[in-house]
């Protein structure tokens, strides 16, 4: 009996999108959810055309016939040109579209057109493209402009995305954990693999390209090396033949060290004839299997990951002999620049920057060097990373993370959309120019580069809302907005997200964008307020531990970047302490120069303040790090009591988890408010503003507190 109940529960999870739009609202659909428009609103589509018989194709007329099945109410007819038909296709797939000529010129190779026109007299829609896959992509935006309630008449939309490679990196392990995941264990079943291949594989490929993503890293780049053994190789295959149809390509990260863990060598040295005649065979083996593999993540020298300065090379050298291997077949290297290690233990903020910078334009034309967002770690707030705008010769791909590693798990509501905007249009001032922001970096827009690409570490997982929480979806969905188009709005990407996800009535999604927009700044003033940062507890970073000091290494430890004594409070940055500041161009590095003039958002990140400085609020430091502290906890009050007025708009079973979700992060804000600042006073030794509560618990009760099974480890 149990054995048939494991058994149907498993099933029940892998059932497809349009099998579980009969089921209760439980997350699962994510955006592609549609549902019935109300009375009023109207879909001109009586039938769909599509010529073309190719995979793409005809998973793009498949989703056009659910989408409008559902959202219409009513079977949509196919096949046949009618009034008000929608016809897809490219030229060359598609009589139809030959003859209507529309001018693809702005498509691109994954771009698309969609447009209303008269065919034989008759009123149509084209959606067209140069290449199947952008067909697919225009289906996915002309089901968004019903979903979200847009006219359908005069249209003439035509679009292309400004990033090449638009990947998620999944930090999934091959035992089924997943690093720094809140959403469950992982997607893929690597024991049943290949020849189990479920259908929520074909529902992840589905939602991301509704995107436009179109590559995906399955492991953890803290790899192992039987990845890429011959039997991981045919899984993965397994893996790229369900994503091909939606344009997603699969990587893999590699492990440095794979010749002597697999190939049995003595070295792994990247100038070694050996080494590289093994990578060699290796990649020759990977694109047998899978002929649109794409190519290579690799983190090297971080954290305890093999490299190649292990054997006294650096990173182009490691970068090239993979990049040598994959070029033939059209591959790419994807070679991470997040980097600190024991022999260096100068301000970790620094050490990407002078690790890579001297490395500009020694890399192979098929080499990305992938930048986090921030030179730290992910933190609630970093200021752009230097590197950006400062390797001109180099194609550098931005990371950013989806999965909350830092803000609260999956059960802190904190859309990360305006998070990612903030970084982008950030103005790097490269070449000295205003206007060269992070954005146009990503882009190539400013050196020329082809080659471009914008990452996101995933937070999908098993849990039926994928994502461990409904408002996690809207990072993911955010993430593939804007690396599709980096220059963005992230509250119209929010706007968008809200009614395809719950309803599109005004008075549910004006609330809900306002709190999004807003939830990031309430995470960041409840746990890192000004600048602040690296405050959680150890290893699992969950809660906070801004007294934690033993660790093995300096920067680890929280104190080793808060700095607070008696005096004062911050990490120096500037001329006077690390000179982080100095890797940013003279026009950047004014921001935030003068304490006095600069977004005290970053104060405590570049200065170190007394605390009896004066802010320009004209209260004390010590003073507006308390009030910010609790404005943050009590601004997540006041988020679950405007959900909780939304209870109208919204099925019972998501308002419950959201309502849960929010009374649990109310709860832990107010702990992090509470731990820190009975931490930051026993350090500063100053009395608490008049008015604001102490905190609820003594300090040594705030550090008595472990969670050894925290998830995401």
């Amino acid at each position: 009996m149990l054995r048939w109940i494991v058994a149907v529960c498993a099933l029940m999870l892998a059932l497809p999108l349009s099998v579980s739009s009969a089921r209760a609202e439980d997350g699962y659909d994510l955006w592609l959810r549609y549902r019935p428009v109300e009375a009023g609103y109207t879909i001109p589509a009586t039938s769909i055309v599509s010529e073309g018989s190719t995979p793409t194709l005809t998973a793009a007329a498949e989703e056009l016939k659910r989408g409008l099945t559902g959202l219409s109410g009513k079977a949509i007819d196919t096949g046949t040109v009618s009034d008000n038909a929608i016809i897809i296709g490219t030229p060359s797939s598609s009589a139809s579209i030959a003859i209507l000529n529309p001018d693809l010129t702005k498509a691109g190779e994954e771009g698309y057109v969609i447009r209303t026109t008269r065919l034989n007299d008759k009123p149509v829609t084209i959606i067209a493209a140069n290449r199947d896959i952008g067909v697919l992509y225009g289906v996915f935006e002309y089901l968004r402009l019903i979903q979200t309630r847009q006219p359908l008449t005069n249209l003439n939309i035509a679009d292309t995305p400004k990033v090449k490679l638009r990947v998620l990196n999944h930090w999934d392990n091959l035992d089924g954990s997943v690093e720094r995941g809140y959403s469950g264990t992982t997607i893929w079943d690597w024991w049943k693999l290949p020849d189990v291949r479920h259908p929520r594989y074909t529902d992840y490929a589905r939602a991301n390209a509704s995107l436009g993503i179109n590559g995906t890293v399955l492991n953890n780049v803290n790899s192992k090396a039987v990845s890429l053994s011959p039997a991981y190789i045919q899984k993965t295959a397994a893996l790229a033949d369900v994503f091909r149809p939606y344009g997603i390509k699969v990587y893999l990260s590699a492990r440095f060290s794979a010749p002597i863990e697999e190939g049995g060598l003595k070295t792994a040295d990247p100038l070694d004839p050996a080494v590289r005649a093994w990578w060699k065979a290796k990649v020759d083996e990977i694109y047998a299997a899978i002929p649109d593999f794409g190519g290579f993540l690799v983190k090297a020298n971080s954290e305890g990951q093999p490299g190649p300065q292990d054997y006294k090379r650096n990173h182009a050298d490691g970068a090239n002999m993979l990049a040598e291997a994959l070029k033939p077949h059209g591959g790419v290297v994807m070679w991470r620049a997040f980097v600190y290690s024991h022999e260096k233990p100068d301000d970790r903020h620094k050490q990407a920057y002078d690790e890579f910078k001297a490395l500009d334009g020694q890399f192979a034309d098929n080499v990305l060097v992938q930048v986090k967002n921030g030179a730290i770690d992910f933190q609630p707030r970093e200021p752009f990373h230097p590197l950006f705008g400062a390797m001109p010769k180099t194609p550098l791909m931005m990371e950013f993370q989806i999965t909350k590693e830092y803000l609260g798990f999956s059960t802190h509501l904190a859309y990360l959309g305006q998070y990612y905007e903030e970084t982008l249009k950030a103005d790097t001032f490269a070449k000295g120019k205003t206007g060269n922001t992070v954005a146009k970096v990503v882009e190539g827009a400013i050196d020329g580069h082809t080659l471009t690409g914008i990452a996101g570490v995933a937070n999908i997982g098993m849990d039926r809302n994928w994502s461990g929480s409904d408002f996690d979806q809207a990072n993911w969905y955010a993430f593939g907005r804007l690396a599709w188009n980096p220059q963005a709005s992230s509250r119209a990407i929010a706007d968008d997200w809200a009614r395809m996800t719950f309803s599109n009535d005004p008075a549910f999604v004006a609330p809900v964008v306002d709190m999004m927009m807003t939830s990031r700044e309430t995470v960041a003033d409840y746990m890192t307020p000004l600048g602040l940062h690296h405050l959680m507890d150890t290893g699992h970073h969950y809660g906070p531990g801004p007294w934690v000091d033993n660790l093995e290494r300096a920067d680890w430890n929280p104190v080793y970047y808060h700095k607070a004594d008696i005096n004062g409070i911050g990490f120096d940055r500037m001329k006077t302490g690390s000179n982080a500041i100095s890797q940013y161009t003279p026009k950047a590095a004014k921001a935030w120069a003068n304490p006095k003039t600069m977004d005290e958002r970053y104060l405590l990140w570049f200065h170190h303040v007394p605390w009896d400085y004066k802010v320009k609020s004209g209260r004390s430091l010590w003073d507006e790090v308390v009030i910010t502290y609790s404005k943050g906890a009590a601004d997540t009050t006041a988020m679950r009591n405007r959900w909780a007025s939304l209870k109208p708009y919204v099925d019972a079973e998501r308002f419950d988890a959201v309502a849960t979700n929010l009374m649990i992060q109310e709860r832990e804000a107010k702990w992090w408010r509470d731990a820190s600042v009975a931490y930051f006073q026993s350090v500063s030794k100053r009395p608490l503003p008049e008015g604001y509560a102490p905190p609820e618990k003594t300090l040594d009760y705030y550090r008595s507190l472990k969670f050894p099974y925290a998830p995401g480890n």
